[in-house]
């Protein structure tokens, strides 16, 4: 059978509230229909604009078979490319980052400006035009500190995302941050599983000690299921926008992102082992009110968030292959905090890197039983897994029209 149909119709058939069947999680030819008909299509989470802090800076990325890169130019604007040499192919900028007066492809040499145009092609026919041979655009979107991209060829508008967010992220100054620590893990599942485990707590009492001293367990926090009658989160938003942090949930109508913040528990202020400060310098200049909790930020496909007083842990998922996804997750303090004095890094750092290593076994387990042939899919939580199920609803609504469509979708091609 046509796997764009046979994925289609198990869809179709799903039973509401439960997980999906097991090739969603496990066959590469539904990876592939992941791939072309979300990841390049959709606007993506990269990175923050203070990893490019001057003209010449630059951030490399592999989503699927497309390697991009970001650059900063000359006016300040950051850049998305294919990075792809308009020559023969080859990969122009090939480390995760750096600086570069201009962009130089190891192989011949072809330089190109920071804007993408070509300015040296050496030994060429007469009658080159270097015009043609621009890097390939990619659409790329900055918002309150946070870099999207999006490879297809006519990009979803950007605004009313802008319009949600941006309020939200804008007190806390990240493009004025930096990032003190990052980290990439390799989880051994697909990217589903990874999103389904980080959409629950239901697990977390069991499996996650250090968090569970100061994120909430209740399934309120996340917004999803009826935060707005849990009388701790409503007086949480109260008191922060009244110091004029936007608070309250708010979801886009078609639940692919969504912001609310939410409280810590008792009186901690911080994701730390005590639920002290893990830095004694606020994240922002303009946000000094104490207790104001973690703003939670979520965009499918590829970004979960934790906003607080002190710093910021931000999470970017890419899909590898059916069975294996990268995880990067970002530290930012304030661009003044000294390390060995404002923070240490290991304070800082190990409430979520112990976090992340137990949630990446239990996605390996879950993974690992997904595959056996006596798997089926099983009923979810409504209690507890309310956003699993939010998220599942989002992949499918999302996945199927463009499923049914047929054909390929246009993108932007590699040179």
């Amino acid at each position: 059978m046509d796997i764009r149909n046979d994925m289609l119709r198990l869809l179709n058939s799903r039973r509401q509230g439960f997980s999906l069947e097991q090739p969603f999680y496990t066959d590469p030819d539904y990876f592939k229909l992941d791939m072309e008909l979300i990841w390049y299509r959709d606007w993506l989470f990269i990175g923050h604009d203070c990893e490019l802090p001057k003209p010449g800076s630059y951030i490399t990325v592999q989503i699927g078979d497309y390697p991009v890169v970001l650059v900063r130019d000359q006016q300040g604007k950051i850049n998305a490319f294919h990075n792809s040499c308009r020559h023969r192919g080859s990969r122009v900028c090939n480390t995760e980052k750096g600086t570069a007066a201009k962009l130089v492809c190891p192989y011949h040499q072809w330089t190109y400006e920071l804007d993408g145009r070509l300015l040296f092609a050496r030994q060429m026919a007469d009658g080159f035009d270097k015009s043609e041979f621009s890097l390939k655009p990619v659409a790329c979107e900055s918002v309150g500190g946070y870099i999207f991209i999006c490879l297809a060829k006519e990009p979803a508008d950007f605004a009313p995302m802008r319009a949600m967010i941006e309020p939200y992220l804008l007190p806390h100054r990240l493009r004025e941050a930096k990032i003190a620590f990052e980290s990439t893990i390799i989880e051994k599942g697909n990217w589903k599983l990874v999103w389904e485990n980080n959409r629950e707590c239901y697990h977390c009492v069991a499996n996650h000690p250090e968090l569970c001293k100061t994120f909430p367990e209740a399934p309120t926090v996340t917004g999803v299921n009826g935060a707005d009658s849990d009388p701790e989160m409503v007086a949480h938003w109260a008191k922060c926008e009244a110091a004029g942090l936007p608070s309250k949930f708010r979801i886009d109508p078609a639940g692919q992102y969504r912001a609310t913040r939410a409280p810590l528990l008792r009186d901690a202020v911080s994701y730390t082992m005590t639920g002290k400060r893990a830095v004694k310098k606020n994240l922002s200049d303009g946000v000094s009110t104490d207790r104001i909790g973690s703003l939670l930020l979520y965009h499918y496909p590829t970004t979960w968030n934790h906003i607080l007083g002190d710093h910021a842990v931000t999470f970017r998922v890419l899909p590898i292959s059916a069975t294996e996804t990268a995880v990067t997750t970002k530290w930012l303090v304030h661009k003044d905090a000294i390390e060995g004095i404002d923070y240490t890094i290991e304070d800082l750092t190990h409430v979520w890197t112990e976090t992340n290593d137990q949630d990446r076994r239990i996605v390996e387990e879950n993974a690992f039983g997904i595959l056996s042939p006596a798997y089926e899919p099983g009923p979810y939580s409504e209690l507890h897994e309310g956003g699993v199920i939010q998220f599942v609803e989002w992949y499918a609504s999302f996945i199927g029209p463009r499923l049914a469509e047929g054909g390929r979708p246009a993108l932007r091609s590699v040179a």
